[in-house]
């Protein structure tokens, strides 16, 4: 078993042991951030209530090990029990120098096979040597092996008097339930930035250190939920810079940008402002810093301005300096929250990319420019992002447009009810907007405005690729029309092209002719029966069925049937060039004669409407 030398530890200069070890807290009231474990152990001494065996569960640096010597103390110091042990007595100093001899400090990491447990239960049958309690303290209790655990057991569960065992573990899941049953389970929970830059602060003034509030939490920042990495950082910073510490100090030794930097990429993000961006990861560059840190660093800060967006609020666990949460919180007022998602999505790709293999700037400098300018990505995202920016910037009317064309791009759980037959739709949808340099109408027109209240006749083209303010939007959400379902058509083309290439291509020279309740029935030319029967194939039937779901949340059954069409939607392909592409994507053959073949084209030629020719039925 690991020994620590008493001798060593006590000629050790107080000077020239590290900022944690020094300030570690003595006492229940120097633990920050653990309130519920502390009142629960002073509880537990002042009634006499210590349990045999405790079980800390937490993160590194969150004050495990010095909870277990805090209660250590409380059992030996010579003034005791008490909940305040006195720390100038002869067995609290030792216990807080680690050379007591009835606190053993065990390594289980270094220390967890079977001969190290046998040793321990050797060790367990002495009583104590000059307090009252003999504590044992096994740190990375976890990394126990099997064997050892299973003769730890028996010792754990039915210990001599007057011992204590702590196990302190960042894994409980780790630690075999039976041991969890025997403990007492306490989990330390991870201090917030502002609990680790107090801490930060008030060490330093102890030190005679000069920081800054800001720098302070920018320290607090890189210790991630850790106490003893941000005494750690301090430490370094403190040889650094000497016993004054600026904030570029901190940013120049943790290689994080700076607050004002995020805060200006974030804006320009927002402002459509690509050149911007691209100048400020430059500038990073130009200054040493890693492209992967700068990407975590954008992460956590659209984070807290998502958070601070959706709350109104700077929640506690964020909260910094007055100064700095104010910036936070008006930066979040003006960010758009569409616009702080869409960039997380693309952060969050460029990491999983970079984790792939990638050029970490490249795949950072593709994100920023994607969330600043949606036009240049071609995904349905960023079609929502460029709606939503016309939207911000638009009138009443072609915001109303601009939902509807929205809500036929994102599903929608409970698609509102299709109007009732005959229904009359209101004036205001089937107007369009009156542009604002038209010229004045007279009397005559005016009084004949009411006659748009008619519903107006069913556009026959397709919708332009471009959404312009003055043209209609259609409604293929609702999915109430077949025009609608013909605007929307090439959206699920679209959809089904990733999945089945092929049958995005067939479906594609298809067009939706009829709509009666929830059977959409879809037509394809007379001249293409081939195209018809690919696409009744039922897994083909399904994947069509599930895009339409998709696209506009309802469940529609499909009925095919051929019929003169004026022009295929794909550009008109002849059978025999399908075919040929089937045989070529397939590496089928052509069966002549076949028993099958022939049954296959008796069925097609009944199902071929009377006005067809021959020549058409194939």
């Amino acid at each position: 078993m690991a020994r620590v030398d008493s001798e060593r530890v006590s000629e050790e200069p107080e000077q020239q042991r590290s900022l944690y070890r020094r300030h570690r807290p003595r006492t229940f009231a120097d633990v920050v951030g653990q309130e519920a474990v502390v009142r629960t152990l002073r509880n537990a001494v002042a009634q006499n209530k210590v349990h045999h065996a405790y079980l800390f569960v937490g993160s590194r640096g969150t004050g495990k090990t010095s909870m277990a010597k805090i209660l250590a103390a409380c059992l030996n110091c010579e003034r005791g029990p008490t909940i305040e042990p006195c720390g100038e007595c002869e067995s609290c100093k030792r216990i807080m120098a680690a050379t007591s001899l009835d606190v053993i400090e065990m390594d289980a990491a270094s220390n967890n096979s079977v001969e190290d447990i046998r040793e321990l239960r050797e060790s367990v049958a002495y009583a104590p040597v000059s307090g009252r309690k003999k504590v044992y303290i096994l740190d990375e209790a976890h990394m126990l092996s099997s064997a050892a655990w299973n003769a730890f057991l028996k010792t754990l569960e039915e210990p001599p008097p007057n011992t204590v065992f702590v196990l302190a573990t960042t894994e409980a899941n780790k630690v075999p339930a039976t041991v969890v049953d025997r403990c007492h389970r306490f989990d330390f929970q991870r201090p917030s930035i502002e609990q680790l830059a107090g801490v930060v602060l008030r060490v330093s003034a102890k030190e005679s250190i000069e920081i800054p509030p800001e720098a302070a939490a920018a320290v607090a920042r890189s210790a991630t939920g850790s106490f003893r990495d941000a005494l750690g950082t301090l430490e370094q910073l403190l040889t650094y810079s000497g016993s004054s510490i600026a904030h570029e100090d901190v940013l120049a030794v943790l290689g994080v940008a700076d607050g004002q930097l995020l805060e200006e990429t974030i804006d320009a993000v927002s402002a459509g402002d690509a050149a911007a961006v691209l100048r400020a990861v430059a500038t990073c560059a130009e200054q040493g810093r890693d492209a992967s840190a700068l990407t975590n660093d954008l992460e956590t800060r659209t984070r807290e301005l998502l958070i601070a967006h959706t709350l109104g609020e700077i929640p506690t666990e964020l909260k910094l300096t007055p100064d700095l949460d104010e910036r936070l919180l008006t930066q979040a007022q003006r960010t758009p929250a569409a616009t702080l998602v869409r960039l997380l999505e693309l952060l969050g790709a460029a990491m999983e990319a970079t984790r792939a293999g990638a050029d970490p700037r490249t795949q950072l400098e593709l994100a920023l420019v994607k969330a600043a300018r949606p036009e240049t990505d071609a995904s349905r995202q960023a079609l929502l992002a460029r709606l939503e920016r016309l939207e911000a910037s638009a009138g009443k009317d072609f915001k109303e447009g601009l939902g509807r064309v929205k809500g036929a791009m994102t599903p929608s759980a409970d698609p509102p009810p299709p109007p009732p037959t005959g229904a009359r739709e209101p004036a205001t949808a089937s107007a369009p907007p009156e542009e604002p340099n038209a010229p004045m109408q007279d009397s005559t027109a005016k009084s004949a405005a009411p006659a748009a209240v008619a519903p107006a006749a069913p556009p026959t083209a397709e919708p332009p690729a471009t959404i312009s303010p003055p043209a209609p939007a259609p409604d293929p959400a609702a999915a109430s029309s077949v025009d609608s379902l013909k605007a929307l058509w090439p959206s699920v083309v679209e959809a089904i092209m990733k999945p089945n290439a092929l049958l995005a291509h067939v479906i594609a020279e298809a067009r939706p002719v009829g709509l009666e309740g929830d059977e959409l029935t879809v037509a394809f030319d007379s001249s293409a029966p081939f195209m018809k029967k690919k696409a009744e194939d039922p897994d083909n039937r399904m994947v069509v069925s599930a895009a339409l779901r998709e696209l506009t949340g309802r469940r529609l059954r499909l009925s095919y049937e051929l019929r003169e069409l004026e022009s295929a939607p794909g550009g008109g392909l002849s059978e025999e060039e399908w075919v040929a592409r089937f045989i070529e994507e397939l590496d089928a053959e052509e069966l002549e004669g076949h028993p099958a073949v022939a049954a296959t084209d008796a069925a097609t030629a009944a199902a071929t409407p009377a006005s067809t020719t021959p020549s058409e039925k194939g």
